[in-house]
């Protein structure tokens, strides 16, 4: 029974944390950053002592090596970084994500990980809804965080929710912010879709949660998420397409491919203006492009190794005070992964951050069509379950282009997390007799 019990508590704490990843900012409007950096150090904390006591199975030829060079990149930038004091808050917050990702990754199996992750997204979007219902019905209005004290005329951005429920939405959920939400349903989306194909839940609760997240969606009213809806159905259509065919018969699949993106460039380009009306937004893309330009501008002021780590931006501190501030509120991001990794670490930084994306996305697109048995789950051939990874960091690398949450929080633990995943999964492949 002791295995059993210590699974257990291996799972829970993989839940908790993953939810705690997903959900950062409903603990820091319940209980303040403070209470909310409290938790995340239990965490981690107990991260490493599971580490210790599980003593995962690990070799340095299984390990994804543009991880380490990016995290050591960042690490060396304290060297050269223009703040260097907001770089080390950056490396504290970077090096305890990736310890947290190294348990998930290492400590768990693809089974449970998916299991774990399930269960923090379930907790995610049942609690937004219910939150939304309270707010919408109860209090009748917008709520702030607690712990806040502001002062004249508040921006819409700095609710915690606004209450539009009941009129259809947006809505923003227990994370505050309608996007964030609407990457948590999209992931929803995709795991509860694959646990329902591969029968690893009860029917009943399996649809319930999936219209969950479809409802979530749909509500969130988010531009930048929709389209990566569009584009998860797509790769998922392609990656069924490459089974049925198998290896042999993959070069019409891969050159449609080839043709669909070059296709969808020129339509992004000649319908820009229809699309952003048919989805609600400006033509800057709600202030991206303004903020896309001044991060460029200070990015090719150092070029090759940037201005130094810093993961979210410090806006009291050169060179952010003041760079990205629309109607009231500072915003602590570039709206783009890429341009925020050339800034902070430069171009030798971009080049390893692609690695790493690139390379997990290779990985887990050949785990998704070649996966043979044991690959990675209880011997059930071609699972759904083996599209997980791949379809994850498609979401994730489309929405890299108009946010840069896969370098923060959940984003960059989970990035990790499936990096470490699909390299030691594939490992397993290529061993096989």
């Amino acid at each position: 029974m002791k295995p059993v019990r210590s699974r257990f508590a291996v799972r829970a704490l993989a839940s908790l944390l993953l939810f705690t990843a997903i959900a950062g900012q409903f603990w820091r409007n319940l209980l303040s950053w403070w209470g909310w950096g409290a938790l995340a150090v239990l965490l981690v904390v107990a991260c490493v002592i599971a580490l210790i006591r599980l003593r995962p199975e690990w070799s340095w030829r299984r390990m994804p090596k543009s991880l380490w060079l990016f995290v050591g990149l960042s690490v060396l930038s304290l060297v050269w970084s223009f703040y260097p004091g907001a770089t080390a808050v950056g490396l504290a917050a970077l090096l305890t994500t990736t310890v947290a990702a190294l348990f998930l990754g290492l400590c768990l199996s693809w089974v449970e990980f998916l299991r774990t992750l399930g269960v923090a997204l379930r907790w995610v979007l049942g609690l937004s809804i219910l939150f939304e219902i309270y707010v919408a019905g109860v209090v009748g209005g917008p709520v702030l965080p607690f712990f806040t004290d502001y002062e004249g005329k508040v921006p819409a951005a700095f609710y915690w929710s606004r209450g539009l429920l009941f009129d259809g939405g947006p809505i923003e959920g227990i994370v505050a912010n309608r996007n964030l939400l609407a990457a948590a349903a999209l992931l929803a989306l995709i795991v509860f879709g694959a646990q329902l194909a591969a029968r690893t839940v009860r029917r009943g609760p399996g649809i319930f949660w999936l219209a969950t997240a479809v409802v979530t969606l749909a509500l969130t009213r988010s531009a930048t998420v929709m389209i990566a809806v569009v584009v998860v159905a797509i790769a998922l259509g392609f990656a069924l397409w490459a089974r049925r065919v198998g290896p042999e018969g993959r070069r019409p699949v891969y050159l449609t491919a080839a043709g669909l993106l070059l296709l969808g460039g020129v339509l992004l380009v000649s319908l820009w203006g229809q699309l952003l009306a048919l989805f609600g937004k400006s033509e800057d893309l709600t202030g991206r492009f303004d903020i896309w330009a001044s991060v460029t501008v200070l990015a090719a002021e150092r070029p090759v190794a940037g201005w130094g780590w810093v993961g979210y931006w410090v806006p009291w501190v050169e060179p952010f005070e003041g760079l990205a501030v629309r109607k009231g509120v500072t915003y602590l991001q570039a709206h783009n992964a890429w341009l925020d990794v050339w800034m902070q670490l430069g171009v030798i930084g971009v080049v390893l951050f692609a690695a790493l994306v690139i390379g997990t996305l290779w990985r887990s697109w050949f785990l998704a069509v070649d996966r043979p048995r044991d690959a990675l789950d209880d011997n059930r051939p071609y699972a759904a379950s083996a599209l997980v990874p791949f379809l994850l960091m498609v979401a994730f690398i489309v929405q890299s282009v108009a946010e840069s949450r896969i370098l923060i929080e959940s984003g960059w633990m989970l990035l990790v997390a499936l990096a470490l995943i699909t390299k030691r999964n594939l490992g397993r492949v290529e061993t096989m007799p």
